[in-house]
């Protein structure tokens, strides 16, 4: 008989964003009447239609590979040239920030990739994760083998939790103990949280003095208005040394449905091998991405260089300006519910403080019975997350205004 993978029976319990659908059906299936006003705030999907530049650049590129001279094959597996040129300039050096155009590695997705990079990253590591946190970045290590089994309360051994809460404002702290790898998210899935040039600049000083390895998910990186707030971990002298960065086209492009996204690894970053040599990550992820990896669609790429494009950056600007619209009117929708918010100035997610006395899912069970309303429970991202709910901005402005309304004449 063959083996399965023991570490995926470590596992606490279904990932939180299908058990939310599973409890959604539910209660729909039950009150058919109710359904038909359902709002979801949930899931962090966007809504919105694709940027017109992004469109007419999948057109061409459909029309391209229906004639013999520019049909195209397989394509390189890091992503073409011209979309890589196209992020390291636009992204990092139009900005001022030190990024090659092969660092770029181009994929489908940063929830990929956050699992992808552990295929590079030893079993000894000690890690470092926020709570509360997106649960790809806990549950992939536990599927890789790179953590203990889970005590009564979830957590697994193994893991350095950092918690984070509204004492931080919910940015983790460098830990007093040493740490390998350190997971960052800034703007925060699910807080709303944004890192300060200064939290920053204090996790790489730490990553540095113990020669660890930031991983740093930006995959909202775009909607930071603060211009003191840092877009990207490399604007952070000497972080080059010590961090990869994750970006997502999913987000600022609407690619939610279309897939794509782009990794980050320096050159000049290395880590240690098990007899103590130092060396570099750039061409370890250069071969699994060759290895196990075909390449993201030559159509999917062509939209996402729409995004560059004059037009494409007017219209991610307006997309962006309508979510963060949407914020505003959720928070203040909140607010006025006399709940307790956090988040949604910097970032798209709206982080709610429950009512005394009602648990995470109770607010879920709450929200969605009373105002049919989907939102996440805070406890879905960890045990510091009981006590929270998060809202999505990710919806149309009448929805935004609607849920806004419904919160405000809620019954706790």
């Amino acid at each position: 008989m063959a083996f399965l993978n023991d570490n995926y029976l470590k596992l606490k319990a279904g990932y939180l964003f299908p058990e939310i659908g599973r409890r959604v059906k539910v209660f729909c299936e039950a009150n058919p009447e109710a359904a038909k006003r359902l709002i979801r705030c949930g899931i962090g999907d966007v809504t919105e239609p694709l940027p017109p530049a992004v469109v007419a650049a999948l057109h061409q590129a459909v029309d391209e590979m229906g004639a013999r001279p520019s049909f195209k094959g397989y394509g390189p597996e890091q992503g073409y040239d011209w979309l890589r040129g196209a992020i390291a300039k636009h992204d990092f050096r139009d900005r001022g920030i030190e990024v090659a155009d092969d660092e770029i590695f181009v994929s489908d997705g940063s929830k990929c990739d956050c699992g992808n990079i552990l295929d590079i990253l030893g079993h000894e590591n000690r890690l470092a994760i926020s709570d509360p946190v997106y649960p790809v970045y806990v549950d992939t290590n536990v599927m890789a083998g790179h953590t203990g089994a889970a005590d009564d309360s979830g957590a697994y051994a193994g893991i350095i939790y950092l918690p984070c809460t509204p004492a931080n404002g919910f940015i983790p702290e460098p830990p007093k103990e040493h740490v390998d790898v350190i997971y960052l998210c800034s703007p925060n899935n699910p807080t709303g949280a944004v890192a300060t040039r200064a939290q920053l600049e204090a996790w790489v000083k730490y990553a540095i003095e113990h020669k660890a390895v930031i991983l740093f998910d930006a995959a909202y990186e775009a909607y930071i208005n603060d211009p003191a707030i840092p877009h990207s971990i490399y604007e952070i002298p000497g972080a080059r040394e010590c961090a990869i960065e994750f970006r997502s086209f999913s987000k600022n492009g609407g690619f939610t449905g279309v897939r794509c996204a782009f990794i980050v690894v320096p050159k000049t970053l290395n880590a240690q091998t098990q007899s103590g040599e130092s060396k570099p990550l750039h061409p370890l992820w250069l071969r699994r991405m060759t290895t196990k990896f075909n390449g993201v669609s030559y159509l999917v790429q062509r939209a996402a260089e729409a995004l560059y494009s004059s037009a494409g950056k007017a219209q991610v600007k307006a997309l962006i300006e309508h979510y963060m619209g949407n914020a505003k009117v959720l928070r203040e929708g909140a607010t006025k519910a006399g709940l307790q918010v956090f988040g949604g100035v910097n970032a798209p997610y709206i982080w709610v403080r429950t009512p005394v006395g009602v648990t995470s899912w109770q607010a879920f069970d709450k929200i969605l019975g009373d105002a049919n309303v989907v939102i996440t429970p805070g406890s879905g991202f960890g045990s510091q997350g009981e006590g929270y709910f998060r809202i999505s901005s990710f919806n149309s402005r009448a929805n935004a205004e609607e849920v806004a309304r419904r919160l405000q004449e809620l019954k706790w």
